[in-house]
């Protein structure tokens, strides 16, 4: 009965964890380019898929493409995205370099996984909301008893503070590996 829910809440808590790793703690991420569409030969292609991604050093991302004759698309797709960050063309590959994080842009990655985290919580809480609701109407219909309603609404509250507390664990871990110099 209540598998359904708890899918939900796992996929709430999986989205989370990918919108995490989207966001660069001073060391260079691939994931970083995840949401990066590289127009190839008319259609949007995701990044990965036209190219090699590797981490050649610890704050540096080399991308060498599959055809050369993409290079361009692939520097205008990391231009126009929200990576921040200027490729480095050199013919063959693209190179880029992320600068170490000031403190004011650290702490400002932190409010933005502060506010994923909170949409995550949401997302939970209006899951509990729809089962409470679903299993009222049950009750209301007489389709279950009121003795059993009070025992599902005690273990959907249950797995919904064990995804808020996953969701506060993953974003204090997120927050640290942020504010660590």
């Amino acid at each position: 009965m209540l598998e359904q829910y708890e899918e939900k809440m796992g996929k709430s808590l999986e989205n989370l964890r990918t919108e995490f790793t989207s966001i660069r703690a001073g060391r260079a991420n691939p994931h970083v380019l995840d949401n990066i569409m590289v127009e190839y030969y008319g259609t949007p292609t995701p990044l990965q898929q036209v190219g090699n991604i590797t981490v050649p050093e610890a704050r540096s991302l080399l991308i060498t493409p599959w055809e050369a004759s993409i290079l361009k698309d692939i520097e205008k797709a990391i231009m126009v995205s929200d990576v921040g960050i200027t490729p480095n063309n050199d013919g063959k590959s693209i190179r880029l370099t992320f600068p170490e994080l000031t403190e004011d842009r650290r702490k400002e990655l932190a409010k933005d996984v502060k506010k994923k985290s909170e949409n995550c919580k949401v997302a939970i809480r209006n899951i509990r909301r729809d089962a409470n609701d679903d299993f009222k109407k049950q009750n209301k219909n007489g389709d279950i008893s009121d003795d059993e309603l009070k025992d599902i609404e005690d273990k959907i509250q249950k797995l919904t503070d064990k995804y808020i507390k996953q969701t506060d664990d993953m974003t204090d871990s997120k927050t640290k590996e942020i504010m660590t110099v």
